[in-house]
């Protein structure tokens, strides 16, 4: 039955296939692409709330921190210098994303998966044995370039290994991955920052070579997509890996329509040019919207910059980089939740509850920095509002985990039609550095100038991007990547713009075929 064709709701095919060992294997190996991401997001926070890391490298903003500790909390870290450390990475990896998009379309979703782990594990020794600020910028510019490749390739490695029934499952591996990764840096933040001399800052830069190794050495054991193998002419190759991934011989129809997509692909000379065509109007809207919201629901805020969050609001060193912890130990466990969940009661409905959940929470938040410390930013937090404001970032996160963080990766890397497809992946990473690099870059002065309602902020932006889901995302879930199209049709909006009977697009039958995702 693995390589049978049913008829989905949309009207399209689907090739039920089943989770075999090895597309498992493939699939884990490719999420741990994640790790490096993730890691880097939950090291970064965490030494720049240390007072070694800040008295090496930023003199002026320790000194800043330390006269201002009876003062005005919203301001304790303005420092342009400090969020260039942390963000100019992801202007770095923006920059890479279009080139990564040629060689992941070129040469293949693996070895642009090679390319990020190796550039990342370069950045990282030179991280960890920075000696001043200059090596510093170089290292986080590396482990941008690396951060770029990874980004671009294992979603939509991922997307197209899996069986569509069980695609949002093994693509949030991605994601799931990139919570232990923050995790883990979390857990090394918060052993390391007692070291005697104050060197522990470099153990946890230089850890980042780790997570990069697995995914250098994992991708070299991988096999490339059947989807890439075909566009790329190793149609034999392809087969092969579609057997073994389907666990059946029997993947003629699957292997098919591949083949049939590939050969539209391969007419298109210009895929930037034509994603802008009419017909492509609802996936880019989507490559650009989900990850432009993903980053202003505000997460960064939390998970780049917890610990000094924690510390503004009057939590001690160690207190702040445990409750860093403690935000880092759900949002990996959430993951879970929206691993088993996402193919069962679809994007839509995570997206909905956990927006709504986010609101809710934002609002909280805001409500209660300003109960404590007003406009004037002068105040101690009492422990049961401190409590009390941890539990409602933990819900906060847990929202962002089992919804926006995964789907923001999945949506976009599984609706856009394959002689697109590299290019579409291309834009959602690039708007996605895009924000993370003017969110963490602004963040700190946001804090300073906006006060507590920086969090209202975030949460206005939470109230328009789940109506935004509500109208306009039809559910994918289930949906081979090759019958996308007919979901797209069928949305009350977006229907305008695409023609699956027309307009050189193929329906699925026996003699014509989605030219889908």
């Amino acid at each position: 039955m693995a390589g049978g064709v049913v008829v989905n709701a949309a009207g399209g095919k689907t090739y039920p296939g089943h989770m075999t060992a090895f597309v498992f294997f493939t699939c884990l190996v490719a999420s741990s692409g994640g790790l490096i991401f993730g890691y880097d997001i939950g090291i970064s926070g965490g030494v720049t709330s240390m007072d070694s890391f800040l008295q090496q490298f930023f003199p002026s903003v320790y000194a800043q921190a330390e006269a201002s500790k009876d003062t005005n909390q919203y301001c304790k870290f303005n420092s342009q210098l400090l969020t260039l450390f942390t963000s100019s990475l992801y202007l770095a990896a923006l920059a890479t994303s279009f080139v990564a998009a040629s060689v992941t379309r070129v040469f293949g979703r693996k070895w642009s998966m090679f390319c990020g782990g190796v550039t990342f594990l370069a950045g990282s020794a030179l991280n960890g044995a920075a000696t001043n600020v200059l090596m510093l910028i170089a290292g986080r510019i590396l482990l941008g370039v690396g951060v770029g490749f990874a980004n671009q390739s294992v979603p939509l490695y991922l997307s197209e290994m899996a069986p569509a029934k069980l695609r949002g499952m093994l693509n949030i591996g991605f994601q799931l991955m990139t919570t232990i990764g923050i995790l883990a840096a979390n857990l090394i933040n918060y052993a390391t920052v007692g070291i005697e001399g104050g060197w522990g800052w470099r153990i946890g830069l230089g850890l980042a070579g780790v997570p990069a190794l697995v995914i250098t050495v994992g991708a070299l054991a991988l096999p490339d997509t059947p989807n890439s193998l075909i566009a790329r002419g190793f149609n034999e190759d392809a087969k092969a890996v579609l057997v073994r991934i389907r666990g059946t011989e029997d993947v003629h129809d699957e292997y098919d329509d591949m083949v049939a997509a590939s050969e539209e692909a391969r007419a298109i000379e210009h895929p930037w040019r034509n994603i802008l065509e009419p017909k492509y109007r609802p996936q880019l809207t989507v490559a650009v919207l989900i990850p432009m919201f993903q980053q202003l629901t505000g997460i960064n805020v939390i998970m780049f910059y917890a610990p000094v969050l924690f510390l503004t609001i009057g939590f001690g060193d160690d207190a702040s980089l445990m409750s860093a912890v403690i935000t880092g130990l759900v949002n990996m466990f959430a993951t879970v939740v929206s691993i088993v969940s996402v193919d069962r009661l679809g994007r839509r409905a995570l997206f909905l509850q956990g927006g709504t959940q986010m609101f809710i929470s934002q609002i909280v938040v805001g409500t209660l920095i300003a109960l404590q410390f007003g406009t004037a930013g002068v105040g101690e937090m009492s422990k049961s509002n401190a409590m009390l404001l941890v539990l409602f970032i933990c819900l906060y996160v847990a929202g962002f985990a089992w919804s926006w963080g995964p789907l923001g990766w999945l949506v976009p890397s599984e609706v856009f039609s394959l002689e697109i497809r590299s290019a579409g992946q291309s834009i959602a990473v690039c708007v996605n550095m895009t924000l993370t690099f003017i969110i963490g870059q602004a963040f700190l002065s946001m804090l300073c100038t906006l006060k507590f309602g920086l969090f209202y902020f975030f949460a206005g932006w939470m109230f328009v991007m789940t109506a935004f889901i509500a109208l306009f995302l039809p559910e994918t879930k289930g949906v081979a990547i090759e019958e996308m199209n007919l979901v797209w049709s069928q949305h009350w909006f977006w229907g305008k713009y695409v023609n699956v009977d027309g307009g050189g697009s193929r329906r699925g039958g026996s003699n014509r075929r989605s030219n889908g995702v």
